[in-house]
């Protein structure tokens, strides 16, 4: 197992792009680590300077407690699995998984053990003999995650491994690697775009925006508390309610709309502020009167998510979405009181775009 720490790292590609920017990051020992980001963040790039296939332009790569910011991968003791898997399609599952550990001449008893060790973890031990193309996309998976395992590292590099996949082939694959992982040990860094193999398989983790780290944590901390506005507009199933406002006498008035400040925030905000009014989806419940804190609107959009609706009010001009039960669902152009829940409200400073 590894620590790993990046000590303002920076890397700009030819034409002055800068993929990296000064940053900082710190993995710990053991843990399953997701780095986040719409395309273009920098987050494959990190990760390839992590396993170094990239080189910085200047900062520094440790783990534990090792510069290896000029170290070739063959030194560095990792295993990386890559999108598109890279296995070789002449050779058997067989030869795949055994090929690292050939390049590094391990006896062929060892070989052997390994390889067998490695695709029973992975259930594939009936597919050795087979080539990539004649195996399921599913498998060629896993057969490059048993290649990555056979070679026991300190550290895991996940490079989008489950995009190929279909929906669900991801879910089922998704657990099996929280599942391989907590019982290994083995630091994992796991770079995806789809925040919710993220949230659901992370003990921590980042959401980057051009090439800088904009919050660093727990899933639950960035579901519940994310620190700025790119990030509560990134994370979430549905988009976090962001409503710009103005606070007028104890409360945040948002188009026609005046809406309750929580008592958390009493005294932080100041009058006339302007303001961002945060609010998750799920935490808008619809209820039957226009009594005080209750905003209203019509009925634009419902969406069936399964076991409920989601429903997009207009009020004045503003969209508001909210939940209501599977079965209730009202029509387009129904005029709806809602109320968001005090205790899940956030509230951001326009200007900086942090949470107050």
């Amino acid at each position: 197992m590894s620590i790993v720490t990046t000590k303002k790292i920076t890397k700009v590609f030819p034409g002055g792009v800068r993929a990296l920017d000064e940053l900082d990051l710190t993995i710990n020992d053991g843990e399953f680590f997701a780095l986040l980001g719409p395309s273009g963040c920098g987050k494959t790039t990190l990760l390839r300077t992590l396993g170094g296939l990239e080189s910085p332009t200047s900062g520094e790569v440790w783990i534990d407690d090792k510069d290896v910011t000029w170290s070739p991968p063959g030194e560095r003791n990792i295993a990386m699995v890559f999108q598109d898997y890279a296995l070789y399609p002449h050779m058997s599952v067989k030869e795949n998984i055994a090929y690292p550990l050939k390049v590094r001449k391990l006896p062929k008893d060892e070989q052997e053990k390994r390889v067998a060790m490695a695709s029973k973890a992975l259930s594939i031990e009936t597919l050795l003999e087979r080539r990539p193309g004649q195996i399921s996309g599913g498998q060629q998976q896993r057969v490059a995650v048993a290649r990555a395992m056979a070679t026991t590292p300190n550290l895991y590099l996940f490079d989008e491994p489950l995009s190929n996949l279909d929906a669900r082939l991801r879910l089922e694959a998704r657990t099996f690697l929280k599942q391989l992982q907590t019982e290994l040990g083995v630091t994992t860094i796991f770079v995806t775009h789809d925040q919710s193999e993220a949230l659901a398989i992370a003990d921590r983790m980042a959401v980057m925006d051009k090439g800088v780290v904009r919050q660093v944590g727990s899933p639950s901390e960035f579901f519940h508390r994310p620190a700025n506005l790119f990030v509560a507009a990134f994370i979430g199933s549905t988009p976090m309610n962001l409503l710009e406002g103005q606070v007028l006498q104890g409360n945040v008035k948002v188009g026609s709309n005046t809406f309750t400040i929580p008592e958390s925030y009493r005294g932080k905000l100041q009058e006339g502020q302007e303001v961002v009014y945060g609010i998750r989806p799920e935490y808008v419940s619809v209820v039957s009167s226009n009594a005080d804190g209750v905003a209203s609107g019509s009925v634009k959009v419902t969406e069936n998510m399964g076991t409920h609706y989601l429903v997009s009010i207009d009020c004045g001009g503003t969209l508001v979405r909210g939940t209501v039960p599977d079965g209730q669902q009202p029509a387009n152009g129904a005029t709806l009181h809602f109320l968001p829940d005090l205790n899940k409200v956030l509230i951001y400073d326009k200007v900086s775009g942090n949470l107050i």
